[in-house]
């Protein structure tokens, strides 16, 4: 059962940075104080996805607001709490930003540049557009290359890096991912799912670098099964009717 704790929200800004952190004590605080830094604009909640080390402990010594899960959901169950808490505290802008150190922060100004210039419901960054920092291992990004096939596919837009899980979503994305959102590995799934609701979503170039601290949650072993896993899912997702925003998804 998911317990959510936090400190009382202090809203002071419009974007809010959500860090999901799985046993990621080694580095969040770099995480955070890398965020302030770059983005002083944006206020920070971290999302202690039931890490077994003292990663909410580290966190919370930051002074950001944390979300305790009593349990550990999965990156969607725990990027889902992270955009119910933009909802319910009235956040124009929710960004993901990893907390093992790969996404830089200053990149999240282009991001939001390009939402306001462009009227996209949700921003993604992508590692291949430029393909500029760290690209990842050769077999995971042959597995991102039919992945990236699959998702322009099935949305009819060239996507470059459907995996990235470094995104900016506007109101009405935050209103439908609070709600809805996939479950284990969903940033592929999430495109589909925004485009069923006939959301917008684009891509800029960003530069992402290797993890800092903690470790993978898809090993070597776990690569076929999350390929298998993510495919259905996506198809999935696809068979269902496409719909448009209603009232409960904002305006």
């Amino acid at each position: 059962m998911e317990r959510r704790q936090a400190h009382e929200s202090k809203k002071k800004a419009d974007v809010l940075v959500i860090v999901p952190a799985y046993n990621e004590a080694a580095g969040i605080r770099g995480t955070i104080v890398s965020i302030r830094r770059l983005a002083p604009y944006a206020d920070i909640v971290v999302v202690n996805d039931g890490s077994a080390d003292d990663t909410g402990c580290q966190a919370e010594m930051e002074g950001v607001p944390v979300l305790n899960l009593g349990c550990n959901l999965g990156i969607g169950g725990a990027v889902q709490s992270g955009y119910r808490y933009a909802e319910e505290n009235g956040y124009a802008y929710a960004a993901q930003i990893d907390g093992d150190g790969q996404h830089n922060p200053a990149d999240l100004a282009a991001l939001l540049q390009a939402m306001r210039e462009r009227g996209a419901d949700m921003v993604v960054g992508s590692r291949f557009i430029e393909r500029r920092g760290f690209q990842s291992t050769f077999a995971r990004k042959l597995g991102i290359t039919l992945l990236a096939r699959l998702a322009s596919a099935l949305t009819g837009q060239r996507i470059t890096d459907p995996t990235s899980g470094y995104r900016l979503c506007g109101r009405r994305a935050i209103a439908l991912f609070a709600r809805e959102y996939p479950v284990d590995y969903p940033e592929v799934e999430a495109l589909v799912l925004l485009d069923n609701h006939r959301g917008s979503f684009i891509e800029v170039p960003v530069v992402m670098s290797e993890r800092q601290g903690g470790v993978s949650s898809i090993s070597a072993m776990k690569s076929a099964y999350y390929m298998a896993k993510v495919i259905l899912a996506v198809l999935m997702t696809k068979t269902k009717k496409k719909r448009d925003w209603s009232i409960g998804y904002g305006n």
